[in-house]
């Protein structure tokens, strides 16, 4: 850091005044600062420093943070090609993120997020907990090595308000008899819980055997320090019931879905649950299959929103006339909008209106195309960018360092790296040669302007002059490239620009070529009339003379 005597007496002043304010002014200026300013102001001084990074100004900071929404698209081989997992921040806009969210590696599986932390399943023996605006990582060993049947949806990740204590949980299968290292695919009996900062991974027994199908089709939500699931009830209504387990006392309790019996359609297939966080309220989203189609809807989409969670009471929060056009389950629901996907890859933002619980679908935006992402592949979730540090956690016993070249280090995205350097190198020589196409044309436009007073006809060479100052290309402005790597949605951008931009500067250039020649042809033919009208000149001369003797 500079000197007082090295620094500008600008900046001298600049930082008496600030730091002459009350430090609790300057604490409630950086609350409302995002945490990307926040990082660089902390190598500001150590005053600012140990302000943003004090445990209650964290907690502070986070508790007023925007929340963004998370669309996460995991790893995928599309035609024999490789795709790397990729994620896409919608902001309280709904403007779509243009860079790739570095802490996720090309073969990550998201599993959760809570307070900035996202936690990410890896094919190696760790798992991945990463603030994903400060980009701090820590790597912790998973509960069962070599796990046969692991899959990273039996994963979860929450934060208990009380205890202040974050927990990764573990629906673990159930053993195959006669098998050390197999796990039944369709029922636990156990959830194995690993406290942030703790030594060991824990077994907490559930208080039946519960259905491991209905986490992978239902999904599982944390609100509140509570972990919620969907398991089978088959002599409820709706043959189904919410498990909750409290991440503090980490203790079960069932809560019974709506006694409500669901008109289905004569012709519909079974009905299909998902289980959703909105506005911090526990919702289960429900809907009728197609019956040859399993993948289309027909009929209704109703979301339940859980009331009161003591008296077990729901209310119809939303019921929506779902489109054939989009895939089953409703991913994001969040600021009275629900985001839908068509099968077409592209993705849509719908504003929920309506009275009686009867919902329509308005002012419908589209929000990107995930093409080539396979669309029942994407998971959503409501976020924040946060400054929590996960530096305190990294001395446990569990904390591991990957072993193992991983994510771009691996020889299978070396063909993917080689076309995002290749994309650069045309981009590099692209703006090379619009340069030397401009400095090609203003050559031009000055050879040709120096020719200009040599054409004597006004006429000519007034409208050689004009298409003259048409021969410099327009071509638009040079933006730097980016430092960072873009993500799917706008790397795909990029590449349409790339193509657009070669086309138009290949026609601008053929243009300006074509214009070069044309003039070039008329300065000849101009030259060549007053050529030959100084021959014919000079001969008329010569023969008033001849009879003049």
């Amino acid at each position: 850091m500079a000197s007082e005597e090295t620094k500008p007496k600008k900046q001298r002043d600049e930082e008496c005044i600030i730091n002459g304010l009350p430090g609790e002014l300057i604490e409630r200026i950086f609350l409302k600062l995002p945490v990307s300013t926040l990082l660089r102001c902390t190598g500001v001084c150590e005053q600012w420093h140990k302000i943003i990074r004090d445990p209650q100004f964290v907690t502070s900071h986070l508790q007023d943070a925007p929340q963004c929404a998370v669309l996460f698209f995991p790893q995928e081989s599309v035609s024999g090609e490789p795709h790397p997992a990729d994620a896409i921040l919608i902001d309280e806009a709904w403007s779509p993120s243009t860079y790739a969210v570095p802490v996720i590696g090309p073969d990550d599986f998201l599993c959760g997020s809570c307070n900035g932390l996202l936690v990410l399943y890896t094919k190696s023996s760790t798992l991945k907990v990463a603030n994903f605006a400060t980009g701090e990582c820590l790597h912790l060993e998973k509960p069962v090595k070599n796990l046969r049947g692991d899959h990273f949806l039996f994963y979860n990740f929450g934060f208990h308000p009380l205890s202040k204590e974050y927990k990764i949980t573990h629906f673990l299968g159930d053993p195959v008899v006669g098998s050390t290292r197999s796990h039944n695919n369709s029922r636990f009996s156990v959830i194995q819980v690993y406290t942030l900062g703790g030594e060991k991974w824990r077994d907490i027994k559930t208080p039946e055997a519960l259905s491991l199908n209905c986490v992978k089709n239902s999904g599982a939500v944390n609100i509140d320090g509570t972990m919620c699931w969907l398991i089978e009830d088959m002599v409820a209504n709706w043959q189904h019931a919410v498990m909750t387990f409290d991440l503090s006392g980490e203790s079960f309790a069932r809560i019974q879905l709506p006694a409500t019996v669901h008109e289905d359609c004569a012709g519909g297939g079974p009905r299909r649950y998902w289980i959703r966080e909105i506005d911090r309220k526990i919702c289960i989203a429900t809907a009728q299959a197609c019956p040859s189609l399993p993948r289309r809807l027909v009929g209704m989409l109703q979301i339940w929103e859980l009331e009161n969670k003591t008296e077990q009471r729901w209310s119809l929060k939303y019921n929506i006339q779902y489109s054939p056009d989009y895939i089953p389950g409703p991913n994001l629901v969040h600021r009275n909008k629900i985001i839908l996907q068509r099968r077409d890859g592209n993705l849509y933002s719908y504003e929920l209106l309506g009275e009686n619980f009867n919902t329509k679908l308005c002012k419908m935006a589209n929000l990107l195309d995930f093409f080539p992402h396979k669309p029942d592949n994407m998971q959503s979730y409501i976020c924040v960018k946060s400054l929590v540090r996960l530096d305190v956690y990294k001395k446990t016993a569990i904390a591991r360092r990957p072993k193992q070249r991983e994510g771009w280090e691996l020889k299978k995205w070396e063909a993917w790296e080689h076309q995002l350097s290749d994309y650069e190198k045309l981009w590099t020589r692209l703006h090379e040669e619009e340069h030397e196409g401009i400095a090609l044309a203003e050559h031009s436009s000055i050879s040709f302007n120096g020719l200009l007073p040599r054409i004597l006809d006004d006429a000519i060479r007034q409208d050689i002059g004009m298409k003259i100052n048409k021969i410099c290309p327009s071509l638009p402005d040079q933006q730097p490239r980016p430092l960072r790597r873009l993500n799917c949605v706008a790397q795909k951008q990029d590449r349409e620009n790339l193509s657009a931009r070669l086309e138009n500067y290949s026609s601008i250039m053929k243009a300006s070529r074509e214009a070069s020649k044309s003039i070039m042809s008329m300065i000849l033919s101009a030259v060549e009339n007053q050529v030959k009208l100084y021959i014919w000149s000079n001969l008329f001369m010569f023969f008033l003379s001849a009879i003049a003797r």
